[in-house]
């Protein structure tokens, strides 16, 4: 059966190993990014085209794929000037791999729909290596004709493929393991600064909190950083802000409140506004050490 023709949007660390994967199982691709060497390294791949807007993109696609940083660029690319949404063809789908805010997915699955075309919200699990050799977890929302339209493609790129449920559950369900995992780091690099202004070895902190069930990957991630300087969670303070406030801002549409999400969304804030945006999450533990009354 023919392959169907991929538009990918998004050739940061993640869409440039997604797109390079897809050309290494022989998808034809359509491609667009501002970055004009990444372009490049996917054209010399062969078997690629690029494209100028949204719309040819559409046009010339029977999936298009996003891999974008925000709601806000999302939105930008389906609704602006030569958008996806002027040329998306009847019987297409739109899948948005990046983390979005769940309302904002559903009314672009409602337009998308009324052009007859469909939509999957998939977000990511795992990292760029992971990318490169389709080895993702991929949390997959939509309807279910939808989904089995995408589902083999996505197989190709994820090794663990999850159908969870109506349009907007996939960015849902991101949202909510980023607010853990996010606190969880956050709360575990107070705790090794903490430990070191109370006189407290960090290494010995670890050693006993290791031996319990807090005990975790992302206290790993912690100790490597407070107790070994090694940065080595590929999730950068900055990229946790947004989620965290995205989080936030699904839990009001909600009609409730979390506070907690509260407080590790204000402490991630202002490490960002002490210039500490580019690090990984684990590097807050430099925030909190520095931290006075």
């Amino acid at each position: 059966m023919t392959k169907p023709v991929i538009g990918f949007i998004g050739l940061g660390l993640m869409g440039g190993n997604m797109v390079e994967n897809l050309q290494t199982r022989g998808f034809q691709v359509n491609v667009m990014d501002l970055n004009k060497d990444a372009v490049a390294a996917v054209i010399a791949r062969g078997n690629a085209t690029e494209v100028a807007t949204g719309k040819e993109l559409a046009e010339k696609s029977d999936i298009v794929m996003l891999c974008l940083t925000t709601s806000k660029v999302v939105e930008m690319v389906v609704y602006g000037d030569n958008g996806i949404l002027s040329g998306i063809k009847e019987g297409s789908v739109l899948v948005d791999f990046g983390t979005s805010i769940p309302a904002s997915t559903r009314k672009i699955g409602a337009d998308l729909a009324a052009k007859g075309a469909g939509m999957i919200d998939a977000p990511l699990g795992r990292t760029p290596a992971h990318a490169k050799d389709g080895l993702l977890n991929i949390m997959a929302a939509g309807d279910l004709e939808t989904f089995n339209k995408v589902k083999p493609v996505l197989a190709e790129q994820g090794e663990n493929v999850f159908h969870l449920g109506a349009l907007g559950a996939g960015h849902t369900t991101k949202l909510i393991n980023n607010f853990m995992g996010m606190t969880t780091v956050t709360a575990m690099s107070q705790a090794f600064a903490v430990a070191d202004k109370a006189g407290v070895d960090r290494q010995q902190l670890f050693d006993i909190m290791s031996t319990g069930p807090s005990n975790s990957p992302f206290m790993g991630f912690c100790k490597k950083y407070a107790v070994d300087g090694v940065s080595d969670l590929g999730f950068s303070i900055a990229n946790a802000n947004k989620d965290l406030g995205y989080f936030l801002e699904m839990v009001k549409d909600l009609g409730t409140v979390s506070e907690i999400a509260e407080g590790t969304s204000a402490n991630l804030q202002a490490a960002v506004d002490a210039d500490m945006g580019n690090g990984n999450v684990p590097e807050i533990f430099d925030y909190f050490l520095k931290l006075n009354k």
